[in-house]
């Protein structure tokens, strides 16, 4: 990182923003891929996401040579594994002119991607420090849950691994039957919230991505943006996040300063 590290990591925001929480203890919502663990490296995962092309062929036409082709274009231009799902999801709930389309794409999609993951637990390497500041927040009753777009079992297989299972107070992953129901629509998070029963403007949702901030934004949530690249960190900052953070190490300086300010 160059300068932007110093710039982003603001730690009189991370401050206030602890202290302004509707709360006497805030409660915090992690992300899951980033903010907890680097879950694929940066591997693509077009792979995946043609084969949930070639089972949504199999199952919507591939047998008719007339009907060949169709998927729709959104579909088949997809190369993203969380985006196939939608745009599968999306095909399936349009009007079709001649029958109504099978929803065992749409399952079998979900398994795939959930292999997936699972798949890249194998070789996923914790976001660094979180141990440190996991542990501090349990120090300190501060309620914990993760809301991610990813499937809850691998989330759960991970949180074991790190030992964190009896440290977070649950896990809200991606609905296996709806993937419109994925971040920036807020579903997960409002499940957490409506799960730890706090009001959202006493929630600080840790994300790297922009759909973390919109789905916070939409029920009043707090938001700090993970950011390790200058790019993400003018964005996150750009689209207004509460505070932008490089590295954990900020979070946890803010919540010890925080414990000693009570």
């Amino acid at each position: 990182m160059t300068d932007a590290t110093n710039a982003t990591d603001d730690q009189d925001a991370l401050l206030r923003l602890l202290i302004e929480a509707d709360t006497d203890i805030p409660a915090v919502l992690f992300d899951f891929d980033g903010p907890v663990c680097d879950l694929f490296r940066g591997a693509p995962t077009d792979d995946v996401a043609e084969q949930v092309k070639e089972t949504a062929r199999l199952y919507w036409g591939w047998r008719d040579p007339q009907d060949q082709g169709l998927l729709d274009p959104e579909v088949e231009s997809c190369n993203d594994s969380h985006g196939i799902l939608r745009r599968l999801r999306d095909m399936y709930e349009r009007p079709a002119p001649k029958k109504r389309l099978s929803a065992e794409p749409l399952k079998r999609a979900e398994e795939i991607v959930t292999e997936q993951e699972t798949r890249a637990l194998r070789t996923a390497v914790p976001a660094p420090h979180i141990v440190t500041l996991v542990d501090l927040l349990h120090e300190l009753d501060m309620p914990m849950a993760v809301v991610s777009n990813n499937a809850e079992g691998p989330i759960r297989t991970y949180l074991e691994h790190l030992d964190f299972d009896k440290k977070f107070n649950g896990v809200f992953g991606r609905d296996p039957h709806d993937a419109r129901h994925m971040k920036p629509d807020p579903h997960c998070v409002r499940l957490a919230i409506e799960h730890l029963g706090v009001p959202a403007s006493s929630c600080i949702l840790i994300g790297d991505q922009i759909t973390d901030l919109e789905a916070a934004r939409e029920l009043g949530a707090w938001f700090i943006g993970y950011a390790q690249e200058e790019e993400r960190a003018r964005e996150m900052k750009q689209a207004e996040a509460d505070a932008v953070v490089s590295t954990h190490l900020s979070i946890i300086a803010a919540v010890e300063k925080f414990r000693a300010s009570r």
